[in-house]
Order: structure tokens, then C-alpha cells, then sequence
């Protein structure tokens, strides 16, 4: 939650200080960008390839069912998020969907989404994943209470691996913790592959 408000409170920084200080017009070279987003995806790689969880849960009995909540969790969202671009006509369901499929990472859904296709779509994601993630921890308890266990991690999105994954063993109980590792990382492996692929569709 601190990790979330104090990204939140940077963003709100950053467009003050845009708004009241006079800076260069040239922004950042574009290769900047880049190399952050491949930093970030080289950092995925990394927490995925090295966390013991993850290879761990690919060994437990229940497999199929572990192996299709993120698919259902990514399904869910991009028909969610189908249904509400409707009511946004100034936004494409293309550039919803993408936006939707940052699975609450917003770090890298936004970079990435800044660098093909602008800076107000990588502000919206930005936004839009971080709030996903404040829903999860806020609303943890009220989501078991109505919807089930599972909630929270299909809430959580790619959250459900780190930031929100303690508020999720809190209340959905400690048998959840794998199942929401598994389900956080790799609905965090999928975020720029799919990123990419509905943008060129």
C-alpha cells in the first residue's frame, strides 16, 4: 500500500512540477524509454526464472486448475474491460484492452504503453493498473466475504506475486499463497507479449 501512494504521490509531483516550473521543451530522448523497459523485462525475467514458488506450484498435484486461474483471471479482465470501453468513446477497444492487460503492473504496462502509443494511453495505464492494485487492498476482505478466496487473486492480477500477495494471505488463508504466486507471475510474464500482440492486431 506505502509502494503504491508513494508512486501515486511521484505522478502528482511529476505533473506540478510540469505545470508550474518552466522546463526544456525537448523531453528525455526516446532511448531513455527504451532502456528502462528493457531493464524492467530483464527483471522479470529474473524474479520469474528465480523464485522457487513458481517451479514449485508447477509440481503440485492440482495442476490444471492452478494452471487455468490467470487464464481466466486475463479473460475476465479483457471482457471486463471490452464492456466498459463501450461507455468511453474516446478511448479504442484496442487501446482499452491494452490498458487492461497490464494485469495491474503498472510500472511496465505503462512504460511500455508510453513508448508505442503515447503518453496520455501510458498515463491511463498508469492509472487505471494502479487502482487495481489500491482496490485489492482495500477491498480484500469484502471480496472473500461476497465472491470467494480466489477473489483477491483474480483481483490482484500480476499484484498477486508481491505487493498485494500478504494482504491476500491475510484473508483468503496461507493455502492461497501459491496459487496466487503462480497466478502473479504469470500474469506478469504475459503482460508485454500481450501488450504487443493486441496492439498490432
Amino acid at each position: 500500500m506505502r509502494t503504491s501512494l508513494v508512486i501515486l504521490v511521484c505522478f502528482v509531483a511529476g505533473i506540478l512540477t510540469g505545470r508550474l516550473v518552466h522546463l526544456p521543451s525537448s523531453p528525455a530522448p526516446d532511448d531513455y524509454t527504451v532502456y528502462i523497459l528493457c531493464a524492467l523485462l530483464l527483471f522479470v525475467g529474473i524474479s520469474v526464472g528465480g523464485d522457487s514458488h513458481f517451479w514449485q506450484a508447477l509440481r503440485e498435484r492440482d495442476n490444471l486448475r492452478l494452471a487455468l486461474l490467470p487464464f481466466l483471471v486475463a479473460v475476465g479482465t479483457l471482457a471486463g474491460v471490452a464492456l466498459v470501453s463501450l461507455t468511453l468513446p474516446t478511448v479504442s477497444l484496442r487501446d482499452a484492452l491494452a490498458v487492461g492487460a497490464g494485469f495491474g503492473y503498472y510500472s511496465l504496462s505503462s512504460v511500455l504503453l508510453t513508448q508505442v502509443r503515447g503518453e496520455t494511453l501510458g498515463v491511463i495505464a498508469l492509472l487505471a493498473n494502479l487502482m487495481r492494485e489500491i482496490a485489492t487492498l482495500v477491498l480484500a476482505p469484502l471480496l472473500v466475504r461476497f465472491f470467494g478466496r480466489l477473489a483477491p487473486i483474480a483481483c490482484g492480477g500480476a499484484t498477486a506475486m508481491d505487493s498485494t500477495l500478504p494482504i491476500i494471505v491475510r484473508f483468503s488463508g496461507k493455502e492461497y499463497s501459491i496459487v496466487a504466486l503462480f497466478s502473479g507471475i504469470v500474469l506478469t510474464a504475459a503482460v508485454p507479449f500481450l501488450i504487443l500482440i493486441i496492439l498490432s492486431a
